[in-house]
């Protein structure tokens, strides 16, 4: 009789943890891993297909979307009404938020949107504690905030359950191409050495996939588990950044052990009810965002300084005229710039042109007809 997929899934995984990883094992553990990333897949579209649970639906807006995640009970509802103007219902037990609750951060002229999502809990990526609805609003963030409170600092758990929902944190897509072929099998070029798989394996890994031919050209050293994920192709690759709550409740001692303990996240420390910190996090998911301010300057006017255009680092001005209206690229003519982009005060430049925090920008455009 043959085994079911969960029945496949949980012997493969008995038999990477039984396995010691070492040189004469890694061709067999970078199989073994790619047929469990592959059937994990193929479980996956099967209960999407047969469950139908609620969902929830967040329109988004503003420059930019943070999800609040965290254990149940850390604190998600009052910091959400600190640092915004939502109304979040706050209580000292589980559960309190079974919704998604949105609000509006105001911060150096951005205007982001953060969302109190219901507490995760262990297995939350298999559905439980309606796992799998919060997760599908936590992969369209642009800025995931991982809370946590003094009294509960495992952010392994938390860590796992996103990593096992398809999402890699402060992580970089790895430079890898693959290209479906119509014949020849598989291979596998590399453009630098790699010391944490060999081609081999990486051949094995493709094939045990399901791609039967293609070219896979590898330019970075990256490991069977990286290789897997691009194979898989719907990772999504996640901002980050960890905050312990609650810091009022504890010795400056206790305080210094936590940092300590979460040292490799440079957590930052807050008390949401005391409002300590908060300055610094707001701060912290401004730069984390990626965010820059263009202030716009009419031709033969003031630039205005108030209101600043918040758009992506290393946009163009292509962009910017994207940003404002689509005719703006059709009739553009030149743009002059003021700024940390500029050679020089009020420097001619192109739709090309990348710009930096704090510019002035002034467009140039012809006039459409009939003005």
């Amino acid at each position: 009789m043959s085994l079911t997929i969960e029945e496949q899934i949980k012997a493969i995984e008995e038999e990477i943890s039984s396995t010691d990883y070492n040189k004469a094992t890694q061709l067999h553990i970078g199989r073994l891993k790619a047929k469990l990333a592959r059937l994990k897949g193929e479980l996956e579209k099967r209960r999407s297909t047969t469950i139908a649970g609620k969902r929830y639906g967040v329109k988004k807006s503003g420059n930019a979307t943070v999800a609040l995640i965290g254990f149940p009970s850390v604190g998600k509802s009052t910091l959400l009404n600190k640092l915004t103007n939502a109304k979040s219902e706050v209580g000292d037990y589980q559960f309190t938020t079974l919704d998604v609750v949105p609000g509006m951060l105001y911060q150096d002229g951005a205007k982001i949107q953060v969302l109190d999502l219901p507490g995760l809990i262990k297995d939350a990526s298999k559905g439980r504690g309606r796992g799998k609805e919060v997760l599908s609003v936590v992969r369209s963030a642009d800025l995931i905030v991982l809370l946590l409170d003094v009294f509960e600092t495992e952010v392994g758990v938390l860590v796992r359950e996103l990593e096992t929902a398809g999402m890699r944190l402060n992580q970089d897509p790895p430079d890898v191409v693959v290209t479906k072929l119509e014949k020849g099998g598989v291979t596998v070029k590399s453009t630098v050495e790699l010391t944490k798989m060999d081609e081999e394996t990486a051949e094995a890994v493709v094939s045990e996939y399901g791609f039967i031919n293609a070219e896979v050209v590898i330019r970075e050293d990256i490991t069977e588990d990286q290789l897997i994920d691009v194979l898989a192709g719907n990772r999504i690759y996640s901002k980050a950044i960890a905050v312990v709550n609650k810091i009022d409740l504890v010795s400056a001692r206790e305080l210094k052990r936590i940092r300590e303990k979460l040292g490799f996240l440079s957590p930052i420390l807050i008390s949401a009810e005391k409002e300590k910190g908060l300055d610094e996090l707001r701060s912290a998911i401004f730069r984390k965002l990626d965010l820059i301010r263009i202030y716009m300057k009419p031709q033969g006017a003031e630039a205005d300084m108030k209101e600043p255009l918040v758009v992506r680092r290393e946009s163009t001005v292509g962009d910017v005229c994207d940003h404002i209206h689509r005719s703006f690229r059709r009739n553009f003519r030149y743009a002059n710039v003021w700024g940390k982009s500029a050679k020089f005060p009020g420097q001619m430049v192109g739709l090309d042109h990348r710009l930096k925090d704090g510019d002035i920008l002034s467009l140039i455009v012809r006039r459409s007809e009939g003005e």
